[in-house]
């Protein structure tokens, strides 16, 4: 017979993780104002707030930051992590920061100022909220295919050519620093960029004088379907596809929190010494020195390792089976979600899942909240909420998609734990008819404010 999928990994260590009562649940849930984020992590079961940060490091990982050098200036750990980075990314210049929202800000202080446009396949809230806060304006140009959670198209987080190219020509090229492709494109469902479609990105900004930039949290994952999914590359390692990728951007923000799976770290890296040596006063002045950025030298040493490690194919194999798996339960419970399955998450349709709940009632918080208190899952609104206000009318923006997050943590949870949460899912979905009122805003930020927003059910 067939051999069995199975992780490509042992465990080494274990922490206690305890359920709780469903009355305990709604009293903290109601105690943290209706907002996952303030839930303090004793209160949450299984934790799918976020993968970033929430990894298991590794047993070389853990030994490298034992040999962490922690000098101010010139660390060894600095030049390991140098290496690492341009050997698996092509990139010559790098500045290290302590996360990715971190290198977006030293960035975006040396490319962005007011009145530029930024285009792109789907922006994340950090990098919208940069940009914003800059008085620019981003531009989200998905592909249709991604407004249908229904449908399985291999790479939804795919750019549409056209739009892309219709605003490179409305806009002067001053305006545009840069069009920024996200791999994979988390808005969008976790959903991967197709190599030709990242190629045809390229060659439009090269036709009209614009620079690319690669958000590129989750870029071994985005590689590792590449790989799966495009034909002439199921030969390729993944490397050498990641190789291709960043060979076609100018700039790459990564969020090391991801797909290098460290606790804390980040670069932002760059193609041209002239856009590196731009950005060095904004990295003394908001990070730290060139060659710590925000890090200790063992975390720049366990992110050298994590680099490698994360672009292991065995490893991202793993990685992504079990995403799939999720998918696979939600599939024999009639559960909506963005289909395919993303490479780091679950995002479940909370529209098809909640339809009797009002736009105006944040659809997908409330999915949130009604998981929690089912079973104590922590997810995140990827909806009306996150997509904040207008920033000019300051009226609520309502996207086309209404999304529950449940992203997995990498080298963390177990398939009974996967089994734990399609159960839970479906619990909530049997009873999905009763759930007819949402939340409504009672104090919030004027930009990223689902992080800290406080609600109170719609009256």
């Amino acid at each position: 017979m067939e051999l069995p999928f199975a992780e490509s990994y042992k465990i080494k260590m274990v922490e206690p993780i305890r359920k709780s009562t469903r009355a305990a649940r709604e009293e903290w849930i109601k105690e943290a104002h209706y907002n996952l984020f303030n839930l303090k992590s004793d209160a949450v079961y299984i934790d799918l707030l976020t993968d970033s940060g929430t990894g298991a490091m590794s047993d070389r990982q853990w030994a490298a930051m034992m040999e962490g050098d922690e000098s101010y200036a010139g660390a060894r750990s600095f030049y390991k992590l140098q290496d690492a980075i341009q050997t698996i990314t092509g990139f010559s210049h790098f500045l290290p920061t302590h996360q990715g929202r971190a290198a977006e800000n030293v960035l975006f202080s040396a490319i962005v100022k007011p009145d530029d446009v930024l285009p792109g396949n789907a922006h994340f809230d950090t990098t919208k909220g940069h940009i914003e806060f800059r008085k620019a304006l981003p531009i989200d140009c998905p592909v249709e295919e991604a407004a249908d959670t229904s449908v399985d198209h291999p790479f939804k987080g795919n750019m549409d050519l056209h739009k892309l190219e219709t605003i490179l020509r409305r806009y002067p090229q001053k305006r545009i620093p840069c069009v920024v492709i996200t791999i994979t494109n988390n808005s969008a469902g976790g959903q991967p960029v197709s190599m030709e479609n990242i190629k045809g990105v390229a060659a439009l900004a090269k036709k009209y004088g614009v620079k690319v930039l690669f958000d590129s949290a989750r870029f071994a994952e985005n590689a590792y379907f590449i790989k799966t999914r495009e034909p002439g590359y199921a030969k390729k390692s993944i490397r050498e596809i990641v190789s291709e990728i960043f060979s076609y951007g100018d700039f790459m923000t990564m969020s090391a929190k991801k797909d290098a799976i460290v606790n804390m770290g980040g670069f932002v890296a760059f193609r041209h010494e002239e856009d590196w040596k731009k950005c060095q006063m904004f990295n003394i002045m908001y990070e730290g020195y060139l060659t710590y950025g925000g890090m200790s030298g063992r975390d720049m040493s366990a992110l050298a390792v994590g680099l490698e490690e994360g672009t292991d194919y065995d490893y991202l194999d793993g990685r992504i089976h079990q995403v799939a798996y999720l998918g696979q339960k939600l599939d024999e419970y009639g559960v909506p979600y963005q289909r395919p399955a993303g490479g780091h998450a679950i995002f479940v349709d909370a529209k098809k899942f909640l339809p009797r709940v009002p736009k105006e009632e944040f659809i997908a918080q409330t999915l949130g909240v009604e998981l929690y208190k089912e079973a104590g899952i922590r997810g995140v609104e990827i909806g009306a909420l996150l997509a904040d206000r207008d920033p000019k009318t300051r009226l609520n923006r309502y996207p086309t998609l209404e999304l529950l997050r449940l992203a997995i943590p990498r080298r963390v949870y177990t398939h009974s734990h996967i089994d734990y949460i399609a159960a839970a899912l479906k619990n909530v979905h049997d009873r999905s008819k009763t759930i007819t009122r949402g939340y409504e805003i009672t104090k919030e930020m004027a930009i990223m404010r689902h992080f800290t927003v406080q609600l109170i059910p719609a009256r």
